[in-house]
């Protein structure tokens, strides 16, 4: 074979083997590079998981009065970000039953009672449940809550859906509130004893 017969027979070759491995770097370089590729199914379930890891309503600052037994009280500042009200309208723990609960006047005096209706939290506003006012009503706990102690808590609304988060039990003495046995009757609330 000459010398020119053997070079054209290279270079289909070499331009071949060329061709090969220039589609070999593209098949590679799409299926690593996810800059522009269009998002796939699993994109879809991770981007749902982050929206409903936001939950329903920021909860800020979310505790709960340490107590040995009977009844107790967690608190929170509850955010709307969102565009439309949201309606809180039961609670939940591992360690009792819970009610939304409100301080209100009756006869002349302070007393503990179920929320007829629930919390609104109005779009764009907040709402704070604090001692002495509105709070979510831990009933007959089954274990203590001693300080320290980490309670889930799953929030419930008008609408259907839940939101849990993590409260932390705190001592505290501030407000007085009677959190006595009384299921279903309004519960009297003591003013804070004066100093001595």
């Amino acid at each position: 074979m000459s010398s020119t017969a053997s070079r054209r027979l290279v270079r289909p070759a070499a331009l071949l083997t060329a061709a090969v491995l220039a589609a070999a770097v593209v098949g590679c370089g799409s299926s690593d590079d996810t800059s522009t590729a269009a998002p796939g199914p699993s994109a879809t379930p991770a981007a749902a998981a982050s929206s409903e890891a936001a939950g329903v309503l920021g909860v800020r600052d979310p505790w709960v009065k340490a107590a040995d037994d009977g009844m107790t009280a967690a608190f929170a500042t509850l955010v709307n970000d969102g565009t439309t009200d949201v309606t809180l309208t039961g609670a939940s723990t591992e360690v009792s039953p819970m009610e939304v609960h409100e301080m209100a006047m009756r006869d002349g005096k302070m007393v503990m009672q179920a929320k007829e209706g629930g919390v609104v939290i109005k779009a764009g506003g907040e709402h704070k449940l604090e001692p002495g006012g509105d709070h979510l009503m831990l009933m007959n706990l089954a274990t203590p809550v001693k300080a320290g102690d980490e309670l889930t808590i799953t929030l419930t609304f008008a609408d259907g859906r839940t939101q849990s988060f993590t409260a932390v039990a705190k001592p505290f003495t501030g407000a007085q509130e009677s959190y006595a046995p009384g299921h279903g009757e309004p519960m009297p609330h003591t003013s804070p004893s004066p100093a001595s």
